[in-house]
């Protein structure tokens, strides 16, 4: 599993990453392998910006958030990306 972290627009914030280094990680028991992570951090004005993208068996998930705060968005793209995991790995375990 490979997980690539980017700043766009803003500071590099080694906490920052290790959190959602972590936090994706914990992914890992819904998704097949190979599996390529994808996490944006951007800034536009007074807007932080959370982008998430996993590839997993030729499909692509993609979830994101805006908030004030950085480790919201985070969190709240996290959840939606949660759910569609499950979604996926159902209708996957359903065929």
């Amino acid at each position: 599993m490979q997980i690539n972290v980017t700043f766009r627009q803003m500071e590099h914030s080694d906490a920052l990453k290790q959190y959602a280094e972590e936090k994706m990680t914990k992914l890992k028991k819904l998704l097949k392998p190979p599996v390529d992570i994808k996490v944006t951090f951007s800034v536009e004005k007074f807007s932080h910006i959370a982008d998430l993208a996993v590839t997993t068996g030729g499909t692509t998930i993609n979830a994101s958030e805006k908030s004030e705060d950085m480790y919201s968005s985070f969190d709240l793209a996290y959840s939606k990306l949660e759910r569609q995991l499950r979604k996926y790995k159902e209708k996957q375990q359903n065929r």
